[in-house]
């Protein structure tokens, strides 16, 4: 019998216009960043158990190359609170409770990548 192949973790590619400026961006978010040492554009953020690649690309275009990624979190508005008073550029949406029973908020990036963030809603924990 085959071993069974387990998946340990993801890290989304994410292409950005300016490394340096995102790196920026992720470590006034909370993110522990750093940039490859090799001689590509690329870098490196992380916070708990989540990554993300970045990727210097002279070619992106948010309106037509932008990503999404959904970040999970233990409390949403909390982590919306904080991405609040960091004052990074870009859309920061209001958290709500959605009807698949999570608090959710998005923000979109100047490099037009969505962060969408969730984690259990409120009431639907205590309805349950």
């Amino acid at each position: 019998m085959a071993e069974e192949i387990s998946f340990d973790r993801v890290a989304p590619v994410v292409p950005v216009r300016d490394l340096d400026a995102a790196l920026d961006r992720y470590r006034r978010l909370g993110f522990a960043v750093r940039a490859y040492g090799g001689g590509e554009r690329y870098g490196f953020v992380e916070r708990g158990h989540v990554s993300l690649h970045l990727t210097e690309w002279a070619e992106h275009d948010p309106a037509r190359t932008a990503s999404a990624v959904y970040l999970y979190v233990s409390n949403a508005d909390a982590l919306h609170a904080t991405w609040a008073a960091a004052g990074v550029e870009g859309r920061l949406g209001d958290p709500r409770d959605t009807p698949y029973g999570l608090r959710e908020f998005a923000f979109v990036d100047p490099d037009g990548t969505l962060h969408r963030v969730g984690s259990p809603s409120p009431a639907a924990t205590t309805a349950g």
